[in-house]
């Protein structure tokens, strides 16, 4: 999660909303990404959906079923179909997204076999995003 913490560190420097992402299998960091939204002007260039394209083209195939996924805040409904498409093992999030966060579809959404694991590094994730949020106002 720290490295995820430092992705979401580099959007907040690019004025993006500070969400990092990294994809991990055995241990190895895959893939590193973070929310590319205003930059590319693309609503859907989330940081869960930059990691999944990167560690997709990493491994040169579109399953990401032995993957853990750290992302800094809980992965949106757009977020979570596409970690039923790559069949991503694990999801593991910082700080919850009561607005748009996937965890009241959860059963519906999310490939039967993802495992959730939820709360680590919270404050950190939370503190960040309400530092980023309290500059915009």
């Amino acid at each position: 999660m720290k490295q995820a913490l430092a992705q979401a560190e580099i959007a907040f420097a690019k004025d993006e909303v500070p969400v990092g992402a990294v994809v991990v299998i055995d241990g190895q960091i895959i893939a590193r990404a973070h929310n590319l939204t205003e930059t590319l002007n693309d609503p859907t260039a989330h940081a869960e959906m930059q990691a999944f394209t990167a560690a997709s083209d990493y491994l040169g195939g579109k399953y990401l079923n032995n993957a853990t996924l750290y992302v800094t805040l809980e992965p949106c409904v757009m977020c979570g179909g596409a970690s039923y498409w790559v069949q991503v093992g694990t999801i593991v999030f910082g700080a919850h997204d009561k607005k748009r966060g996937i965890s009241h579809l959860r059963e519906h959404i999310l490939h039967p076999k993802t495992k959730v694991i939820e709360g680590v590094m919270q404050q950190e994730c939370e503190e960040m995003l309400q530092r980023f949020f309290k500059s915009k106002r």
